[in-house]
């Protein structure tokens, strides 16, 4: 049985998440994503990283150490990344929902946060500059069990109709 994947279109923020994220990439911004460690985020990671890579973006990538930085984008992997990466833009993968300090730390810094991930939301959102997640409020994806990558592959192809839309 074959069945039609979910538009895009019906998650919430990924024309925006497309748009700050071609910018990057027009720009030769440093772009640094930041990965879950689990199997999910790592996928997720290997898709970001070659992904961005595909359109010509300047791409690295921090995987956090769990005993030292804990889970998410916490202000140690925010400072981590900017020391090693020196970054423009932070894009999480498989986390990001619940990391109001992480990207808070980012804004002080001067670094955009682009937060994909699939985790519940909490009773507030961190002031991303964008989050994509199926499970924050008001998104009207029907797929909410889908994974980190998953939301990671919808954003590039987001990305991809962009870039068709400006004729690049």
């Amino acid at each position: 049985l074959i069945q039609k994947l979910e538009s895009y279109n019906n998650m919430k923020n990924i024309k925006q998440a497309a748009k700050l994220l071609a910018e990057a990439i027009f720009k030769k911004q440093k772009i640094c994503v930041v990965a879950d460690y689990d199997v999910d985020g790592a996928t997720a990671c290997a898709i970001a990283v070659r992904g961005i890579r595909m359109f010509g973006g300047n791409r690295d990538y921090v995987v956090p150490d769990r005993f030292i930085h804990g889970y998410g984008l916490t202000p140690s992997v925010v400072d981590e990344a900017i020391k090693k990466k020196n970054p423009d833009l932070i894009i999480t993968v498989d986390n990001g929902t619940s990391s109001h300090d992480g990207v808070l730390r980012a804004h002080k810094k001067g670094v955009k946060v682009l937060v994909t991930d699939h985790h519940l939301a909490g009773d507030t959102l961190p002031d991303a500059d964008c989050i994509v997640n199926p499970n924050q409020p008001g998104c009207e994806f029907k797929s909410k069990s889908i994974a980190g990558c998953g939301v990671m592959f919808y954003v590039l192809s987001a990305l991809r109709q962009h870039m068709i839309d400006l004729n690049v």
